[in-house]
């Protein structure tokens, strides 16, 4: 790929997934486990899927300081430098500017690529034909690229991406974006044509980014700004240490995203999901005559159907007559609930903290 040197992968990896609960703890959040049963953690798949695309030596990892022992063990490829620790967490726009900083300080002509670790993709040659292009194209342009997921049903829960007549062939310049519309705007979204989901996936040269930060959100842009002489030196992470948890909690979206006249996108069908709840992981994994998601290997399911069921190995777990429910057996804590009303569960995890205190979280 003719870009590899330039290219860089920036995972994003800090997030605590409380929608994942009791798989998915603050200690352990989710991108750190086999959420597909198939013996490997989503990091380290979003890990396996960029290795095509550029050296291991360009691909870093941005996590909060906690997780810095996790990534270690999940991929031992990476020096100690590819793991950036974040102090706090301050959301996904201070996390990007950050890396950005450090990246133009290793390399002005760097093009980077900023992805959720937690993300399904089931096309991976398709996922990294779009970002081949999205970077030649980026690498070319003032341009913030964004990959949009070509709508499959009008979801309500995502972010929307309005686009405009193609710039160069399956490249659109984007309009405006609507975050997690009503349904019946939903239903129009998808009707029209027009519109993809945000999957969360940008792809810039780190100069033009550095741009967007400083016209359209000028505050994270001078805090981190002060660090430009210690990135990439052994004084960084006390800088970052001390300036990044007074840099604003905001996305990358509201940022810079939504408010920068040059951003374009690239409609896909990479078979995604964002797995951002139990529901889609059922609705992603293969499934019994039933349709049940039966995660462990001694799950005896008698007359239970459109479940998921996920069980520690070497237990065995027996349940009758159960429809459309979510029954996830950890160690120390266990989910039965009804997967209809899955959304619930982030509510419960705080319900969950007022009477036991954090132990179980």
């Amino acid at each position: 790929m003719q870009h590899s040197n330039n290219t860089y992968i920036a995972i994003m990896a800090g997030g605590v997934g409380s929608r994942f609960w009791p798989g998915s703890r603050e200690a352990r959040p989710k991108q750190f486990l086999d959420m597909l049963g198939v013996g490997k953690s989503l990091l380290r798949l979003t890990f396996e899927r960029f290795l095509p695309l550029c050296p291991v030596s360009n691909i870093y990892i941005v996590t909060n300081a906690a997780y810095r022992d996790l990534v270690k063990q999940q991929l031992p490829e990476l020096s100690d430098e590819q793991i950036l620790g974040e102090p706090s967490r301050n959301n996904t726009g201070p996390c990007v500017a950050y890396t950005a900083f450090k990246l133009a300080g290793l390399n002005p002509d760097a093009n980077m690529v900023v992805a959720p670790s937690d993300h399904i993709v089931l096309k991976e040659d398709v996922f990294r034909e779009k970002i081949s292009q999205a970077l030649d194209f980026a690498s070319r342009h003032d341009a913030l690229v964004t990959l949009g997921i070509k709508p499959s049903r009008p979801d309500t829960g995502y972010g929307y991406i309005q686009f405009e007549t193609a710039t160069e062939p399956g490249i659109y310049k984007v309009e405006r974006f609507t975050e997690k519309p009503k349904l019946p705007d939903a239903e129009a979204f998808v009707a029209s044509g027009k519109y993809v989901w945000n999957a969360g996936i940008f792809i810039w040269n780190v100069k033009n980014v550095l741009k967007a930060f400083e016209t359209h959100s000028p505050e994270i842009f001078h805090i981190l700004e002060k660090g430009e002489s210690v990135y990439n030196t052994p004084r960084e992470q006390a800088f970052i240490n001390e300036q990044y948890p007074t840099t604003p909690n905001i996305s990358v979206d509201f940022a810079i995203m939504e408010q920068a006249p040059n951003v374009y996108t690239i409609p896909a069908e990479f078979g995604w999901s964002d797995l951002g709840t139990w529901a889609s992981l059922h609705l992603e994994c293969p499934k019994d005559e039933q349709g049940n998601v039966l995660q462990g290997d001694h799950i005896l399911a008698l007359n239970v159907r459109d479940s998921l069921v996920r069980a520690p190995s070497g237990k065995l777990v027996v349940i009758k007559d159960l429809s459309d429910y979510i029954v996830v057996d950890e160690p120390d804590a266990l989910l039965i609930y009804p997967k209809s009303k899955e959304q619930e569960i982030k509510q419960v995890t705080i319900a969950v903290k007022e009477r036991f205190g954090e132990t179980f979280l």
